[in-house]
């Protein structure tokens, strides 16, 4: 059974189709189908230095310090790449974000130290060579454990009334009315075990303070689309990124952007999951 909060009323027969699904998280393997577009060469040395009466090719002055190649304020995919590589050292818990920030320049900064190097916080050619050597490529997923992948165009069958446009492919949903994108939020959904279902559905009930006794675990913001199978608020998500998965559910982690939606979506309105 699945155990249901609030006022007093006739929903037996949504709490039987409930009880089907439910959904809490549970672990999952890492993502080894998509590989990294980052590709950065490092010079075997730092570039030259234009000297008087020297060319292009004449070496660098004695003691002259690496090249920088990102430092704090600075943002893209190879930001990520670099909180990425600090993470698989263990040099970095949160993210990777894409923001060079004070967590970053603090991880670079220890990963300095610890090697002899220069303890600046800024990521220079050499500091890069050294993490290259410990570390390996990250996959796709590990880009963006925590969320912000960009999303992609929103399936045809969302593009006229209210929905819910959930993309598999990108782990995005947007909230769409009229064909127009009112907001976009990271996802993550069930493992290959207990997969998210795919088609188009309503939203045919909402519960504001779920809590599953199937799984023994809370499910806020719950907006019921198939079965048990429901998009919601997960602190796991929040925590782990995609290090988890749902047993079928979709997951949200911004509990601000998740309460916002949970207002605007109503009874009946659309829900598309698509690839």
């Amino acid at each position: 059974m699945v155990r249901r909060t609030g006022r007093n009323g006739a929903i037996g027969a949504l709490l039987a189709l409930a009880a089907v699904g439910g959904c809490t998280v549970q672990g999952t393997g890492a993502d080894g189908g998509h590989r990294s577009p980052v590709r950065i060469d490092v010079p075997a040395t730092p570039p030259a230095a234009a000297s008087p009466g020297g060319g292009p090719d004449a070496p660098p002055p004695a003691g002259a310090a690496p090249a920088v190649l990102w430092s704090r304020g600075d943002t893209g995919r190879d930001v990520r790449e670099l909180q990425a590589r600090l993470r698989q050292a263990e040099w970095l818990l949160d993210g990777p974000t894409g923001t060079y920030d004070d967590l970053t320049e603090r991880a670079v900064r220890g990963f300095q130290g610890k090697r002899g190097l220069p303890p600046t916080g800024r990521t220079d050619t050499v500091t890069w060579r050294r993490l290259l050597d410990m570390t390996r490529e990250p996959g796709h997923w590990e880009l963006y454990l925590m969320g912000g992948q960009p999303a992609d165009a929103p399936d045809a069958r969302c593009l006229t009334g209210r929905v819910l446009c959930i993309s598999k492919s990108t782990r995005t949903l947007r909230w769409m009315v009229d064909g127009r994108t009112v907001s976009t939020m990271a996802v993550r959904f069930g493992s290959r075990y207990t997969p998210t279902r795919e088609g188009v559905f309503q939203v045919y009930w909402k519960s504001r303070h779920h809590w599953s006794t199937l799984y023994d675990a809370s499910m806020p913001y719950a907006m019921f689309f198939s079965g048990g199978q429901a998009v919601h608020f997960s602190s796991d998500f929040a925590a782990r990124g995609y290090a988890g998965a749902s047993h079928g559910c979709v997951n949200v982690r911004d509990e601000a952007a998740i309460a916002d939606l949970y207002a605007q979506v109503r009874k009946g309105d659309k829900v598309v999951v698509h690839w």
